[in-house]
């Protein structure tokens, strides 16, 4: 769905071993805002994007707790493959790193199918 100003909103879902995580993205001009989380809440928010300088993306956690690093690190790598500002809110509970990579393997598969809504 097209917004005014160019904002694409895309919402989808994803049955992840045992937890239903829902996902709302929205592609801004040169950014997306990413949310993921089983209720609606906004407990982190990180951002990162692509330096010129440095092969890895920079990136900082805005809100929530700084020592948790699974948003910072799904907004670094999708910056690295979109190349693209990220957003990320990032509210689950289970930070564990291979949960992280199934969150990030569901959102690589909706941009395959959707590319236009990233």
């Amino acid at each position: 769905m097209e917004a005014a100003g160019g904002i694409v909103v895309h919402d989808f879902s994803g049955q992840l071993g045992e937890q239903l995580v829902h996902f709302h993205a929205m592609r801004l001009r040169d950014s997306l805002f990413l949310w993921v989380g089983a209720a609606p809440a906004l407990a982190s928010l990180a951002v990162a994007m692509c330096s010129p300088r440095d092969s890895v993306p920079v990136s900082a956690s805005l809100l929530g707790d700084p020592s948790d690093p699974a948003g910072v690190s799904l907004a670094r790598r999708l910056a690295s493959k979109t190349k693209k500002q990220i957003f990320v809110s990032y509210n689950l509970q289970n930070t564990d790193s291979n949960f992280s990579l199934l969150i990030e393997n569901r959102i690589k598969e909706e941009m395959m199918a959707f590319p236009e809504k990233f």
